[in-house]
């Protein structure tokens, strides 16, 4: 599996994408302490831009890269290599080298302005956490979409309805679900309904720690009373976790059942 993941590393760190993907993110980083001369107003915008970039950006490469060595894929299937070794060190290129990618990014022009003096080193390190928490999910979920449809067109278009549904459709439908119930206690359905979505699950730990909950109205109180607690942000983070591993096991169990 090691080797797998190794050579899918390299393969994606040689691709000109990977640098752009790097760059956008230094420059990014630059631009944005350059013109806000602080670090907390800077991970505010971050928050805004990599919420809707990364898994866009994670859904995207992870489709490709299955698409685009699916024969070499069957050449490895065709050797006495394990299949749960030959997905799984695929998927763990791709995911790692995009991770790497967004924390060295992000991360070189901080430290360079001095992120370890600042007070906002936590919330900044929670960015690149929940950061990197979706680049695995996204990239889970692609995998598992590619490895179901054998038609290219077909998975990019499933693709892409994902990734619009989580970070576009699931919040219009919470929203309407909100203004249409409004008279029942929806507390706990707010609770749940951020859970199930690990856009809107992150994007609500990043708000309620940068202190910004009141901006939330009536649920920012209630979302500060549980994810604004250790215990709160402990369960989020086991939720994101959850939100990794089952995708991953489902890509297991399909690759060790489907006849390629």
């Amino acid at each position: 599996m090691f080797k797998i993941l190794k050579y899918s590393f390299y393969d994606l760190m040689r691709s000109r994408w990977s640098y752009v993907y790097f760059l956008f993110y230094l420059l990014l980083g630059f631009v944005l302490l350059f013109l806000n001369n602080d670090v907390s107003k800077a991970v505010i915008t971050l928050m805004n831009i990599i919420i809707v970039l990364v898994p866009l950006i994670s859904t995207i490469f992870g489709i490709m890269y299955y698409y685009n060595s699916k024969e070499f894929t069957e050449l490895l299937l065709a050797q006495p290599i394990k299949r749960t070794s030959i997905f799984l060190g695929q998927y763990l290129g791709v995911a790692g080298s995009l991770a790497l990618s967004l924390i060295l990014g992000l991360g070189i022009p901080f430290v360079l302005y001095g992120l370890f003096k600042s007070s906002a080193i936590f919330d900044f390190s929670l960015l690149l956490v929940t950061g990197t928490f979706l680049t695995l999910i996204f990239s889970a979920l692609s995998f598992n979409i590619a490895i179901s449809n054998e038609n290219t067109i077909k998975g990019f278009g499933y693709a892409v309805l994902l990734w619009l549904f989580m970070a576009v459709i699931y919040d219009g439908l919470f929203l309407m679900s909100l203004i249409i119930f409004n008279e029942y206690p929806l507390d706990n359905f707010s609770l749940v309904a951020s859970m199930f979505n690990p856009i809107d699950l992150s994007r609500t730990l990043i708000l309620l720690k940068l202190d910004i909950s009141a901006l939330l109205g009536y649920t920012g109180a209630v979302f500060k009373q549980f994810f604004g607690t250790n215990m709160g942000v402990i369960i989020s983070m086991l939720v994101l976790m959850l939100w990794t591993i089952l995708p991953v096991w489902r890509l297991l169990y399909k690759s060790k059942r489907k006849d390629f």
